[in-house]
């Protein structure tokens, strides 16, 4: 050893290892939040963002003044180190870790400049509904949202959502987001009073979203889209079911706030009662009488659709109703003025061998009623009748909505209790369920059903029950724009508890078969290290 003087700075190296060690760490925490900074997990004023930057940077420079000092005070050790087996067996595993970091920083930036989704849920829970992309591209021209969110409430699904909406617009869509505490004037200038509602505007339109959920912010863009009132009115008199939800299967709550949802105004109307005929009225709809309306009712009805008004009838078959041996009107104007005729019938379609008295649409005529059923959705009507269209009539044009297959048919006389089978009085399959009518000399609507309850509560978001009705009422108030922009309803999910069975398979596989695999492989790779010596 002689000959060889000692580095006196030697002992105070550690030191140097310290200070780096400390900086290293300090490296990576701010590294982290400025990370988090950057995809704006939380936000930091601008005094303070600068502090982050200035200790950031300094942390990195005490990294190399640190690892600096070190090889100046002890470069002995330092030289050995490279040059020795250590040294080349930690350069592999640096040059293994740096490989590994550039893989990942090249595909997370690949990613980001490239974004792809998949949503794996059974009704595309995390995907835009397909009305609502039709709704961002009818937008006539851009809308801003902006959500007015305190600190107490989170904003990240609105802000998730809202990134859809945009992502999918075209540029049609943009929104941000503020604190009423911090600017009360923006949320009092808006009309704003609650927590987590969004201003939704479009030129000088405005509508405001209760909350950020894709069907209401897409029913409030549907209204600015077609911001005028429209008024509905469901014909009453005649034992013809409500709104009230609470009355069950026989209802039409459903219908009336998925019409409301667009815009709508919806109410009753009953002739009997009053002979001031509304004069607001967009279309008359006529769900299901028990009893027939009378000549009078008619003739008011009549005077309303010649002077370019419209109806969606819905008349269930004679056997299900109160009607008897009664004339009925209604159908006699339809035959007379539209030549679509409501056939004395009851559809028995072996399509359902469990329920033949449901029909079921098997083919979808083209109409703009029809645009979004003819490849994703059948039609299901309960105890429906045959339609029949009966010539042509001058100025009028009959469309066929929804057919039945070649094997159903028109029983003419249906006999409870007993199998029925075709005789040579019934029609034969196809067989018309609804035809849609339109006068080109008056502009008047007429959209026949031979059903009602398709389009109660029960049956409405059954297959594509509740999108041809609310269609067809689109179609006949000549609001062709808002077709196919009706909201669907999410899928409601209920956790079902596993069986005791089920339950303790699930406790032996996660407590004894995942971790006695692990061991397995652990006392097998030992044991054949053992082998080879």
């Amino acid at each position: 050893m002689a000959g060889k003087s000692k580095n006196p700075s030697a002992k105070y190296a550690f030191i140097a290892l310290i200070v780096a060690a400390i900086a290293c760490v300090s490296t990576g925490l701010v590294g982290a939040a400025k990370g988090m900074l950057a995809i704006k997990m939380f936000s930091l004023e601008d005094a303070t963002l600068n502090i982050v930057n200035i200790i950031f940077q300094v942390s990195i420079a005490l990294i190399f003044i640190g690892l600096a000092a070190y090889a100046l005070m002890t470069p002995d050790t330092v030289r050995r180190f490279f040059s020795g087996r250590q040294a080349r067996y930690g350069s592999n595993s640096l040059i293994m870790s740096l490989a590994f970091v550039g893989i990942v920083f090249a595909a997370n930036y690949l990613a980001y400049q490239n974004p792809k989704s998949w949503d794996l849920t059974e009704d595309k829970t995390n995907t835009l509904a397909p009305e609502t992309l039709k709704t961002l591209e009818s937008l006539p021209q851009k809308v801003k949202a902006t959500a007015f969110y305190t600190a107490d409430l989170s904003a990240a699904d609105a802000d998730a959502l809202f990134l859809k909406f945009k992502s999918n617009s075209k540029g049609k869509f943009d929104y941000e987001f503020v604190n009423p505490d911090l600017d009360p004037l923006a949320a009092r200038e808006a009309g704003i009073t609650g927590d987590g509602k969004i201003l939704l505007q479009m030129g000088e339109s405005k509508e405001v979203a209760s909350f950020a959920d894709e069907g209401e912010i897409t029913k409030s863009l549907i209204r600015l889209i077609s911001p005028e009132k429209r008024a509905v009115y469901f014909l009453q008199g005649h034992g013809e079911a409500g709104f009230d939800a609470e009355s069950g299967n026989l209802s039409y709550s459903t219908a009336k706030s998925t019409l409301e949802s667009k815009n709508y105004t919806v109410d009753t109307l009953n002739l009997l009662a009053t002979k001031d005929f509304p004069k607001d009225a967009s279309v008359i709809v006529i769900a299901g009488p028990q009893k027939p309306l009378t000549k009078d009712e008619v003739m008011q009805l009549k005077k309303y659709v010649d002077a370019g008004g419209s109806l969606v009838v819905m008349e269930n078959p004679v056997q299900f109703t109160e009607f008897g041996d009664s004339p009925d009107p209604l159908a006699d104007y339809l035959t007379a003025d539209w030549g679509i005729t409501l056939n004395n019938d009851v559809v028995i379609d072996y399509v359902n061998t469990q329920n033949p008295l449901q029909a079921v649409s098997s083919s979808i005529g083209s109409h703009p009623i029809t645009a979004n059923l003819t490849q994703n959705y059948i039609v299901i009507l309960p105890q429906a009748r045959s339609l029949s269209i009966a010539g042509e009539k001058e100025n009028v044009t009959q469309t066929p909505l929804l057919l039945t297959t070649e094997e159903s048919w028109g029983e003419t006389n249906l006999v409870q209790g007993e199998n029925p089978q075709p005789d040579g009085a019934d029609l034969n399959g196809p067989l018309n369920l609804a035809v849609a009518g339109e006068n080109s000399a008056t502009t008047g609507r007429v959209v026949v059903f031979g059903n009602s309850p398709f389009s109660v509560d029960d049956n409405f978001n059954v297959y594509g029950n509740g999108n041809i009705f609310i269609n067809s009422v689109d179609w006949a108030a000549e609001q062709e724009n808002l077709i196919n922009l009706t909201v669907r309803e999410p899928k409601q999910r209920t956790f079902v508890p596993p069986t005791q069975i089920s339950f303790l398979i699930i406790v032996v596989i996660a407590i004894f078969v995942l971790p006695g695999l692990v061991v397995f492989a652990g006392v097998s790779s030992w044991i054949s290290r053992r082998r080879r010596g």
